[in-house]
């Protein structure tokens, strides 16, 4: 199993992935979360876009942003099927990495605030709350979470 940018090319299996992962939510929060259309190709051009790969399939995908003072955690998900295996808290774990890499001091990224069980696992995690707010019709709550 490995962590690795995403290929140009691999854009419809990216989305594809995020469909799966989010169907859930539906019903959650209404409509469409954010990441089910987002431009995976451009993710990919941009170098944004990192898979989760195993035996040259795609088990999860991260959408990783670079900003002055910290690393934005854009999108994480995983393929539904797989269940908890720790994969998340593998790929958490190389968004640390890599926050620590590029030299910032911490990791941010947004949920919906109807995704209460992504907050919770985020608490865990070691992400407190910094912003509340409603943006293009979303209720989404802002995290951090310091870089040790």
């Amino acid at each position: 199993m490995s962590i690795r940018p995403a290929r140009p090319g691999e854009d419809a299996l990216l989305a594809a992935l995020v469909e799966r992962a989010y169907a859930h939510y539906l019903p959650v929060i209404g409509r469409r979360p954010a990441p089910m259309d987002d431009d995976y190709a451009a993710r990919i051009a941009a170098g944004q876009a990192w898979v989760l790969e195993d035996d040259a399939r795609i088990l999860g995908l991260l959408v990783l942003e670079d900003a002055p003072d910290h690393l934005w955690l854009d999108n994480i998900a995983l393929d539904p099927d797989l269940g908890r295996k720790g994969l998340g808290q593998l790929l958490m774990r190389f968004v640390f990495d890599e926050a620590r890499q590029r030299g910032v001091p911490e990791v941010r990224l947004l949920t919906n605030a109807l995704m209460t069980r992504n907050i919770g696992i985020y608490q865990r995690l070691g992400f407190t709350e910094y912003d509340r707010r409603e943006e293009n019709g979303f209720f989404r709550v802002y995290m951090r979470a310091a870089v040790d």
